[in-house]
């Protein structure tokens, strides 16, 4: 980590304090990262929670400018902050589907920037990014966008740009679909006459114990699967069900929806 870097959040919700919060955790000034949102309620609580600057134009110029705003909003929250833009600066877009051409066309001439989507377990530290780099920014840039990433979580970097619609789908997304597949557990534990207090703890307790030994196991998922499963057992009861409603493909089906969905908004925003 650059601990020189000026960094600058536009827009101050909840991705904003999660990269926030890891780069100060990652040893980055509190007064070397700056905000600003068109919520004045956002700031002050960015700016109360993590002992942030708010920006200004008067400041110093900024190395790195983080757009964290919805996609609907980054062509207005670009408009309204470009003073505080320099052309030399670093500009990271978190926004899901929002593609660099737009973002050229929305920012000063030239400026280097770097797409990506992470995801909310930034906010524990746990997350993980797919990043794109345009051809203007620099390697040493990369190095600055790869630092602030990792500071909520890994970072993975694809070299083609639709490759990000993609990642949105999966990880970008992919927690609401971690937690609805918690919830649908909870409710069939409860459907078993569980109280709701073990359903809900069985539930956590096993998609989190599963995870681990999954991370740290030199075996597949699809070998991990057959080890849990005996041959005529209850578990095998369960996959038969399971792949009787093709629970897998659904998931494959819901992940395209994802990835579409995210063109799609790419299109609206930036026909071209």
């Amino acid at each position: 980590m650059n601990k020189t870097l000026r960094v600058g959040f536009i827009g101050a919700g909840n991705m904003a304090r999660a990269l926030a919060g890891g780069l100060i955790a990652a040893g980055l000034p509190k007064e070397q990262i700056f905000a600003t949102d068109a919520k004045a309620q956002a700031i002050e609580a960015l700016c109360k929670s993590h002992g942030v600057v708010p920006m200004s134009p008067s400041g110093a110029a900024l190395d790195v400018v983080i757009i964290a705003v919805k996609p609907n909003d980054v062509q207005t929250a670009i408009g309204d902050a470009r003073a505080l833009i320099s052309p030399r600066a670093l500009v990271i877009s978190i926004a899901a589907g929002i593609p660099t051409a737009a973002l050229s066309a929305w920012l000063p001439a030239a400026v280097a920037i770097v797409r990506a989507m992470p995801n909310t377990p930034a906010l524990i530290g746990a997350g993980i990014s797919g990043a794109f780099a345009s051809s203007t920014a620099s390697a040493s840039q990369r190095q600055d966008a790869d630092d602030v990433l990792s500071a909520a979580g890994e970072v993975i970097w694809v070299d083609d740009e639709r490759q990000l619609d993609a990642v949105t789908a999966v990880s970008g997304s992919g927690p609401a679909y971690v937690f609805y597949l918690i919830e649908a557990l909870e409710a069939a534990a409860l459907a078993q006459g569980l109280d709701a207090g073990t359903s809900r703890r069985l539930a956590l307790a096993t998609f989190a114990g599963a995870s681990r030994l999954a991370s740290g196991a030199q075996e597949a998922p699809s070998r991990l699967r057959e080890q849990v499963t005996s041959k005529g057992g209850t578990t095998q009861a369960a996959l038969d069900s399971l792949g009787a409603d093709d629970v897998a493909g659904a998931l494959k089906r819901a992940v395209a929806k994802a990835r579409a969905r995210a063109e799609e908004l790419g299109r609206a925003y930036f026909p071209s």
